[in-house]
C-alpha cells in the first residue's frame, strides 16, 4: 500500500474508531501531536504506539512542536518547562560559547523527554530572524536578533536533538521574521528586496541547509512571487529554498488549516505539493478537513519519497550517551532555576 504524502493530527488523547479506520486506509507518512492529545506519559506512549500501528510502520514519524516558551505541547506537571529561544541568546552576558552549549543542552534534554514517549521529530529550531517592526508571532521564539545569532544557536539546538535520537525541523523556511501579520490568521506579505532577504532572512537556513527536514512559511515574498505564499509557490521553492538556500532535505508545508491559505483543503494540499512541498501538514484532527486534504494529496513517491527515507535515516539508532540528571542540574544552574520543573 502506498504511503500518503501527508502528516495528520488526531482529535484527542486516544484514537477514535473512525480515526483508526481512516489512518489505516490513507496511510499518512506521519502524525503530529498537540496539547489536546497530551495528558500524561503513559497515555502519550499508548497514543504514539496506536498511531504507528494504524500504518504498520514502527518508524513512522510522530512530530510535536516542543520549542519552549509559548510553544510547548508538553509541560508541567509531567514534563519540565523550557525557555523560549530568545532566553538562550541572552545568557551569560556576551559569551557565544556558553549560549551555544546551553542551547544544545536544552534541545538534548527535550530530545530525552520526547524519545521516552516514542516521539521522533521536533519542529525546532525556529530560524526566523525577527524584524523589530514585525508581528509578535515570532518574537521571543527567535534565538537572537541577527542572522548570525539565530544560525549559531539554531545549529546548536538541531545538533542537541539529533544527538538524542530526534529529528529537527528547521522553520519557517525561507523566513517569517519580517512578516507583519500572524499567518495563523491572515496572509502576510513581505516586500523586502531580494538582496535584503538573502542577507538576513535566508542566511540561517543556508547555514543549516544540511538538516533533514524543513517547514515552509505561509508568507508572500513579493520580490520572488507577488501572488502565492512560499508554501504554494513553485518560484519560491525552486529559486529560494532549493537554489539560493540550497536545501535538499524533506520540505513539509506549515499547517494547511491556517487562515493564510485560500481555497478548500483539497486545493491547498494539491497546490502545495505541485509547488514542490514533499509532504503536507494538517494539524487539527478534523475528519472532514483531513478527508479533503487526502483527496488532494496522492502517494509519497519519487524524489519526495527518497527525501523522506533519507530524513528517517538520520535518526540515531542509539542516542549519544547522556546523564539526564546532570544535564538538568547544569541547565537549571545556567538559568538560575527559573525553568526548573
Amino acid at each position: 500500500m502506498s504511503i500518503g504524502a501527508c502528516i495528520l493530527g488526531c482529535s484527542g488523547p486516544a484514537l477514535t474508531a473512525e480515526e483508526e479506520v481512516f489512518f489505516r486506509r490513507v496511510n499518512p507518512w506521519g502524525f503530529i501531536l498537540f496539547r489536546r492529545n497530551v495528558e500524561e506519559p503513559a497515555q502519550v506512549r499508548r497514543l504514539v504506539q496506536a498511531l504507528r500501528q494504524t500504518v504498520g510502520r514502527p518508524d513512522a514519524p510522530v512530530l510535536i512542536d516542543q520549542e519552549g516558551g509559548r510553544v510547548q505541547r508538553l509541560g508541567p506537571p509531567h514534563w519540565r518547562r523550557y525557555p523560549p529561544g530568545r532566553a538562550y541568546g541572552e545568557l551569560a552576558g556576551n559569551d557565544p560559547l556558553t549560549r551555544r552549549e546551553i542551547a544544545r543542552l536544552g534541545a538534548r534534554l527535550m530530545a530525552h523527554d520526547l524519545a521516552a514517549l516514542g516521539i521522533n521529530v521536533d519542529c525546532v529550531p525556529v530560524l526566523d530572524v525577527p524584524d523589530p517592526s514585525g508581528h509578535e508571532i515570532i518574537g521571543d521564539r527567535a534565538y537572537g536578533r541577527t542572522a548570525d545569532e539565530v544560525a549559531l544557536l539554531g545549529r546548536a539546538a538541531a545538533e542537541g536533538l539529533i544527538a538524542g535520537g530526534v529529528l529537527p525541523v528547521i522553520k519557517h523556511i525561507p523566513g517569517h521574521g519580517r512578516a507583519m501579520a500572524d499567518s495563523h490568521l491572515e496572509l502576510p506579505v513581505v516586500d523586502a528586496s531580494w538582496d535584503a532577504l538573502e542577507a538576513r532572512d535566508f542566511a540561517p537556513f543556508r547555514v543549516l541547509s544540511d538538516m533533514p527536514m524543513a517547514m515552509t512559511a505561509h508568507v508572500i515574498y513579493s520580490a520572488v512571487d507577488r501572488i502565492r505564499p512560499a508554501t504554494t509557490s513553485r518560484k519560491v521553492m525552486r529559486q529560494v529554498i532549493r537554489t539560493a538556500i540550497g536545501f535538499d532535505g524533506l520540505v513539509m508545508s506549515d499547517d494547511l488549516s491556517m487562515k493564510a491559505l485560500a481555497g478548500g483543503f483539497t486545493e491547498r494540499a494539491r497546490t502545495a505539493l505541485a509547488a514542490g512541498c514533499d509532504v503536507v501538514l494538517h494539524c487539527n484532527g478534523d475528519m472532514a478537513e483531513m478527508t479533503a486534504v487526502i483527496a488532494g494529496t496522492g502517494a509519497l513517491k519519487g524524489r519526495a519519497a527518497r527525501r523522506a527515507e533519507a530524513a528517517l535515516a538520520r535518526i540515531a539508532r542509539r542516542p549519544e550517551p547522556f546523564d539526564a540528571a546532570e544535564g538538568r542540574a547544569r541547565f537549571d544552574a545556567a538559568f538560575e532555576g527559573s525553568f526548573a520543573a
